[in-house]
């Protein structure tokens, strides 16, 4: 299971946290990543992190947003930076079993406010 929390609303240009926790190990998960959705689009992914620790992330959010993960914690982490009003939308955090299963949290609001 995959809870995420810490959405809210922040003002442009201002920074925020969001944090999946999880009931497994997430070294369990081959992939872990982040996606987004305004209602009326589809889900788009917004970051993700490998097992082995590589990192990929869509081109509107590279060098404002970071992909992190504490073991210790079994805690997923988006770290945004410089928001912007388009970043407004549901959160949600995905874990890729090793059999391609996907695990979906629940998803938190981000608001962002220009």
């Amino acid at each position: 299971q995959l809870v995420e929390s810490g959405g809210g609303l922040v003002q442009a240009g201002e920074s925020l946290r969001v944090s999946c926790a999880a009931t497994t190990d997430i070294l369990g998960f081959r992939v872990m990543g982040w996606y987004r959705q305004v209602p009326g689009n589809q889900r788009e992914l917004v970051a993700a992190i490998a097992v082995n620790g590589s990192t990929k992330y869509a081109d509107s959010v590279k060098g404002r947003f970071t992909i992190s993960r504490d073991r210790s914690k079994r805690t997923l982490y988006l770290e945004m930076s410089s928001l912007r009003s388009e970043d407004t939308a549901v959160y949600y955090c995905v874990g890729r079993g090793w059999g391609d299963q996907d695990y979906w949290g629940q998803g938190t609001q981000v608001t962002v406010s220009s």
